[in-house]
């Protein structure tokens, strides 16, 4: 690139900017731990309400809004205001985002099994809602900040640090909160209601600042932003159109499709994490803990190592070359003691052996989860080239889509593999049968492993290098300067 064109990629963003954007993330990782782990147990195990009612509420909540995002995605694309495409949305997040996810902890007492149904049915579908208004554009105001190929894999990295690392720290929090309300009467406090409505009381205030620090300390890019064209209103089909001439790309199909087989497995690997540790390896209730504090080494290991890799090697082989290392890490440690290549369980060297592995093994994940979406952002300026708009949201709305519409997946493949290995409900570890164990993780490695390959497949037929991404803004200049002229 000339230094004319060199300059189209936009300054290196300071380092305010990359902490005040990547702190924005804290919201989605405190969202994502405290609905992954402890919303069903809540409603279904404190609350009383059935789970198939709980399940049946947080599925319809989930498929409807999965159906929204792309509206979504398409109205902050084309938003004009004095405040950018990005910014009003944000702004708008803050306080609905907070006060509703307080709400979905806080439900009023003596509600029926209807009752509990309908207010879990309506909060989760709003806090959905409000989340998308929010993470959308938040996630479109990357490629917007900077787009410069490296630049780009830098943001992320913040992103997805403060997303695992303070998301994290949540959930290992939320267990010594529970420890403070153990009473008399109710001795874990896990089955204390008032320790979620302090959870939910301090989550929603952690939310607000997170929120609020992104949308105040990258207000000062708003005029370097881009601004879509005036535009005169048009028909829902005339919209559907468009976001289907966006999306109609290989490369973007290339992350589309991965993205589906990536949802599935880690789904099948977050339902499956503690059946593993608890029956498949036998460690004890504190060394499962113990592994939840790993992520954090875990969190600086992947934020630090992507930005490397996106210079050294570029993004897709980066991304390929430590998803193999990565994804196949974990499965090969069972499978090695499917074959007695390890020490027998209860073993301390097991035990750290696991540990340590699992460690780099995570820092390798979130790389990864770090150059897809850096990968993500150069599709933006692929696709200017073609239809002459950027669609930022429209491209990151597409991407949440099927991640929501496959979330339960990897839950229904962790049902069906622990039946087929005869694993019974609330089984007792010690009566276990070693062939059920033995089946457990013969029937879950390779399932594991061929969805992460599939993904990794798929993923090598994205087309985008540095060279085409610079290719890309050289273009768009020329277009800019054909039309000045």
């Amino acid at each position: 690139m000339t230094t004319v064109e060199a300059a189209q990629a936009g300054p290196k963003l300071s380092l305010w900017t990359k902490l005040s954007y990547g702190f924005g993330a804290v919201a989605v990782g405190v969202r994502d731990n405290g609905l992954a782990y402890f919303l069903l147990l809540f409603y279904s195990q404190v609350m009383g309400l059935d789970a198939r009612l709980a399940g049946l509420a947080l599925t319809m909540g989930l498929v409807i809004d999965a159906f929204l995002d792309p509206i979504i995605g398409y109205v902050s694309d084309n938003f004009r205001s004095k405040w950018g495409r990005r910014h009003p949305f944000i702004y708008a997040s803050i306080i609905p985002i907070a006060l509703v996810y307080f709400l979905i902890w806080s439900p009023p007492t003596g509600l029926s099994q209807s009752g509990l149904f309908w207010w879990l049915l309506c909060t989760m579908g709003a806090i959905r809602l409000f989340y998308s208004v929010f993470e959308i554009p938040f996630a479109a105001l990357a490629p917007e900040l900077t787009k410069d190929y490296d630049e780009r894999t830098v943001l992320q990295s913040f992103t997805l640090f403060f997303a695992w690392f303070v998301g994290n720290f949540m959930s290992v929090f939320n267990f010594w909160l529970f420890g403070l309300f153990a009473t008399a009467t109710i001795k874990d406090g896990r089955f204390n209601p008032a320790a979620y409505h302090v959870y939910g009381l301090l989550a929603s205030a952690i939310m607000f600042v997170a929120i609020t620090v992104t949308a105040v300390g990258t207000h000062r890019h708003i005029p370097n932003l881009s601004q879509p064209p005036a535009q005169e209103k048009k028909s829902l089909g005339a919209i559907f159109r468009e976001i289907y001439e966006t999306l109609v790309d290989k490369s973007f199909f290339s992350l589309f499709l991965s993205t589906l087989f990536g949802s599935i497995a880690s789904g099948l690997a977050a339902a499956m994490a503690f059946i593993n540790y608890t029956y498949f390896w036998a460690f004890t209730s504190a060394q499962s803990g113990l592994m939840v504090t790993g992520v954090f080494a875990s969190a600086f290991i992947g934020a630090s190592l992507a930005p490397v890799i996106s210079r050294t090697i570029g993004k897709k082989r980066g991304a390929i070359i430590i998803g193999l290392i990565a994804f196949l890490g974990s499965p090969m440690l069972m499978v090695m003691r499917l074959f007695d290549l390890l020490p027998p369980n209860g073993s301390p060297v097991l035990f750290w052996t696991y540990y340590v592995v699992n460690v780099f093994d995570v820092g390798l994940i979130i790389c990864y989860q770090t150059l897809v979406p850096a990968m993500m952002a150069d599709l933006v300026e692929h696709a200017e080239v073609k239809t002459g708009r950027r669609s930022e949201g429209v491209f990151y709305a597409a991407a949440g889509f099927i991640r929501k519409l496959v979330a339960g997946s990897g839950v229904l493949l962790a049902g069906f593999i622990m039946a087929a290995a005869g694993l019974q409900k609330g089984a007792d570890p010690l009566t276990v049968s070693p062939e059920t164990i033995w089946k457990l993780g013969a029937y879950y490695a390779p399932t594991i492993v061929g969805l992460w390959m599939v993904m990794l497949l798929v993923l090598s037929t994205y087309s985008i290098s540095r060279e085409g991404h610079e290719e890309n803004l050289r273009a768009i200049a020329r277009n800019k300067a054909g039309e000045e002229g």
